[in-house]
């Protein structure tokens, strides 16, 4: 699985680069700030939600939680299921809140 820190990620919106974003944090901690066109898909919950990944197991999917450790959770589970450009956001919404959108609170 590849790491991305928060500024790669910002460039690599910019740059117009196609990536499902799967934001896996609980519901209450949205209230400090998603990116936007995250889809939300609790960790708890995904494997009942698998099928809102789609059919292509070669897209980019970059993974989301508060600090990077429970999308990188996901992000082995769903290698496993064979999707083949996972991508971790490393330092996770804290590391975003702090080098790319400072409207939003680190937690």
């Amino acid at each position: 699985m590849k790491q991305i820190t928060a500024t790669e990620l910002a460039e690599m919106l910019a740059n117009g680069v196609a990536a499902t974003l799967i934001d896996v944090r609980e519901q209450h901690e949205l209230a400090h700030g998603m990116i936007a066109n995250a889809i939300h898909i609790p960790m708890q919950v995904f494997e009942t939600q698998l099928h809102r990944l789609g059919e292509d197991h070669d897209q980019a999917i970059v993974l989301i939680c508060r600090s990077g450790k429970r999308s990188e959770h996901v992000g082995h589970y769903i290698e496993q299921l064979g999707y083949t450009d996972v991508i971790n956001l490393s330092g996770g919404m804290n590391g975003w809140a702090t080098d790319v959108d400072t409207t939003m609170s680190v937690y």
